[in-house]
């Protein structure tokens, strides 16, 4: 199993982006997705999520308004739509899927199968 996220790079602040992570080695289609991001000295923490079947979304407070997550199942792949971006965006974002349903969609424990990272750089 293995999440290719890719999508990233060096972006100006207020410029929009999208990340895509795509699955291979089995299909996903019916866990929830989701997207966190790590800044550089700062922990890993929760950005969006969306439901298996699309319907259903949630966002960190910090990015809600400003970045949309969904997801195509045909194609194995979520995505983060990313606009107005602001310095404090940066960092590595991640996609992982949610194995487990023991908490909220934002509960980092719930996931599993983490991808290798891609890395957005807003420049002010």
């Amino acid at each position: 199993v293995q999440l290719q996220a890719s999508g990233g790079g060096l972006v100006q602040a207020g410029d929009s982006r999208r990340l895509s992570c795509v699955a291979s080695g089995r299909t996903f289609s019916r866990n929830d997705m989701g997207w966190f991001r790590q800044a550089p000295g700062k922990e890993r923490e929760f950005v969006a999520s969306v439901s298996w079947g699309g319907g259903s979304t949630t966002y960190a407070d910090s990015v809600k308004g400003r970045f949309t997550i969904s997801r195509d199942n045909a194609k194995n792949t979520v995505y983060l739509q990313m606009n107005s971006l602001k310095s404090e965006d940066t960092a590595i974002y991640y996609c992982a899927v949610r194995v487990w349903y023991t908490s909220t969609a934002s509960e980092m424990s719930d996931y599993n199968f983490w991808g290798q990272g891609t890395l957005v750089t807003v420049s002010s």
